[in-house]
């Protein structure tokens, strides 16, 4: 069971390539100020950071736990983008386990309620961030307009796409490496952290948790 406390949160960065994350090493971040108000039962928290040392990822300040409700919405994403929410699926965080992926189409794979909204089954390490791949080029019947389809598990920041339209685009894939967009600017808006990536998609997040 993952610990409430963050300042180990970001220790699988030494796992990541230098150049998406600009160093091999991050310290604790400490996020003092709460963002967060009461509605319905529930403590809506947008007590999340991005810290400059690793601007590729959002995290939150305090570990996510079971039964809490993330909610992410991408205002706009670029057809070459995808943003991801991945959890460490091993106590190290060398395996990262795809809880959800959006692309400019909206989530990928079946949803159960809201497009924006997931339920945290279990405390764990989460964090955001965002992949920029090759666009999918036309004459591939049957293909979608995006990836739709990815493996599970994959080292953390690493979002590997399988298919059909992977096949159609193994050239593309194999000459322009996928990549992460670093975080250009962020905000605290109420109750919601507001950030936008390089290339000018923005994404609101926040933490919704049942009030005792």
């Amino acid at each position: 069971m993952a610990s409430r406390s963050f300042p180990r949160f970001l220790a699988f960065a030494c796992l990541v390539p230098l150049a998406a994350i600009g160093q091999t090493s991050l310290p604790g971040v400490t996020v003092t100020a709460p963002y967060t108000r009461s509605h319905g039962g529930y403590l809506i928290s947008g007590n999340f950071r991005v810290d400059p040392r690793m601007p590729t990822v959002v995290f939150p300040a305090r570990a996510l736990v079971k039964d809490d409700i993330l909610s992410v919405q991408p205002v706009h994403l670029n057809d070459d983008e995808y943003l991801v929410l991945q959890e460490c699926a091993t106590a190290d965080c060398r395996t990262a386990h795809v809880v959800r992926v959006w692309n400019a189409d909206g989530a990928v794979g079946p949803i159960r309620h809201s497009e924006s909204r997931v339920w945290i089954r279990h405390e764990n390490k989460y964090f955001i961030w965002m992949q920029r791949m090759p666009v999918i080029q036309g004459g591939c019947m049957g293909c979608a307009s995006h990836f739709v389809a990815f493996k599970p598990f994959s080292p953390p920041m690493t979002l590997v796409p399988v298919g059909l339209e992977v096949a159609n685009s193994r050239t593309t894939l194999d000459s322009t490496p996928p990549q992460a967009v670093p975080v250009v600017s962020e905000v605290h808006e109420g109750a919601t952290f507001v950030v936008r990536f390089k290339g000018g998609s923005a994404v609101r997040i926040k933490r919704m948790h049942a009030a005792n």
